[in-house]
């Protein structure tokens, strides 16, 4: 079997710019990746399968509406003749949380499926699965930070980022996109301020890297506090922590992030807010 790492993504900055005709809402996302992943294993066969295990498996949802035999069957109708085979997925990334775990964990199918059939990622073939599959797919197939925009479907350039070290926690409650999505409430056609593109460079240093986070936002957070009232008590002590440069909430919650700039004060934070909060799902880890 061959394994492949599905890492959380973490959105550090994200603006709604509108709702399209469609219902779609268009983004603007500073999107990095963390150390923290799911890990999924593939061996070739005649067969679509997909076993799911890990210490999350029960949040994973009926094995047919897993996303990673969507992407599986979404890549064989652009690729006749692909051989399918079977996937074991350890589940260890919390669902319904905004980090993207059932989006990586198809991003890392399609890369197990590309590389079976000497196929790159950037394959045309691949990256349309990977759209068709969900809105996250596509930033997940190359986990690097870069800016992601539209629905999910426009990436920037991967951008290099300083040291940067996260404490993320989830008050172990769920907010489905929809749902948070419903909450924000824009009728389709509406179209907010474009967010300023200052972001959009090869690499950030230190200094440009922390005043971006301290100008940027997450245009969801209101929402999902109405779906799940539990991240705003997350964010307020999140903010109450000396040490952190930045604090927020990453995709449609309900994971929130503390930001350091070095390891040991990330670690410490972690089991400071751990022992407060055993309940909580809280890990420190570094951010790429």
């Amino acid at each position: 079997m061959r394994w492949q790492r599905a890492s959380a993504k973490v959105n550090l900055t994200l603006r709604v710019v509108g709702r399209r005709a469609d219902g779609y809402h268009d983004l603007e996302s500073l999107v990095a990746f963390a150390g923290l992943c799911d890990w999924l294993a593939f061996e070739p066969g005649d067969d679509l399968n997909v076993e799911v295990l890990g210490s999350r498996a029960s949040e994973a949802g009926p094995v047919d509406e897993n996303l990673v035999a969507r992407a599986a069957r979404l890549l064989a109708a652009q690729i006749p003749g692909l051989r399918f085979g079977r996937f074991r997925l350890i589940k260890q990334l919390p669902a319904a949380a905004g980090l993207g775990g059932g989006s990586a964990d198809a991003a890392a199918a399609l890369r197990l499926l590309a590389d079976g059939a000497g196929l790159s990622v950037g394959d045309p073939r691949v990256r349309a699965a990977a759209c068709a599959t969900g809105a996250d797919v596509l930033v997940c197939l190359s986990p690097q930070a870069r800016i992601m925009s539209g629905i999910g479907d426009k990436l920037g350039a991967a951008v290099r980022l300083p040291k940067v070290f996260a404490l993320l926690v989830n008050p172990q409650v769920r907010a489905p996109t929809r749902e948070v999505f419903a909450a924000l409430g824009l009728a389709p056609g509406s179209q907010l301020e474009s967010p300023a593109r200052s972001a959009h460079r090869p690499e950030f240093d230190a200094g440009v890297f922390w005043d971006v986070l301290s100008r940027g936002s997450n245009d969801l957070v209101a929402a999902a506090i109405r779906v799940a009232p539990a991240i705003a008590t997350v964010l307020k002590r999140l903010s109450q922590i000396p040490e952190a440069k930045a604090t927020g909430m990453s995709g449609s919650g309900a994971t929130c992030f503390a930001l350091f700039g070095d390891r040991r004060s990330a670690a410490a934070a972690r089991r400071i807010v751990a022992a407060e909060h055993p309940g909580w799902w809280v890990e420190a880890t570094c951010l790429h």
